[in-house]
């Protein structure tokens, strides 16, 4: 399995620094600041990267067990809110997702919604998070 590299160059103080994150593959490059982070400024942040990578691996690892029997999922949408508190640290994950799997019933989708929040890696390695799903159906 490959090792996956991304870096970060933070330049300055906290509040009037500013720095720059990217991929080790080249598909994003995106600065990040105090004001991004904790105000509502341009530019991205860590827990933003963290919900875009769970949301993906969440919607793979969701795709894998249905496929694994014999499921095709045409769709899968998920989306992941992350919520920083004080300390601060990450309280919480709201994963929200909707499929579209011919076939399937909604009792089965919940069993396998929950069997990929549980097993996908990212998931767990946010095994301290409080991770809440909410799963349906298109």
């Amino acid at each position: 399995m490959p090792v996956r590299k991304a870096d970060a160059v933070w330049e300055g103080t906290l509040k009037e620094g500013a720095g720059v994150m990217k991929f080790g593959s080249g598909a994003y490059d995106g600065a990040y600041s105090y004001a991004s982070r904790f105000e509502d400024a341009p530019g991205t942040n860590p827990e933003e990267l963290i919900g875009a990578a769970h949301a993906g691996c969440f919607s793979m690892f969701l795709s894998l067990l249905l496929g694994n029997d014999g499921y095709t999922p045409t769709r899968i949408e998920t989306t992941a809110k992350v919520h920083l508190e004080a300390g601060p640290k990450i309280a919480k994950i709201e994963l929200n997702t909707k499929a579209a799997v011919p076939g399937l019933d909604e009792a089965k989708f919940q069993e396998y919604a929950n069997n990929a929040k549980a097993g996908c890696p990212v998931s767990k390695a946010l095994a301290s998070v409080d991770i809440q799903l909410n799963a349906a159906l298109m």
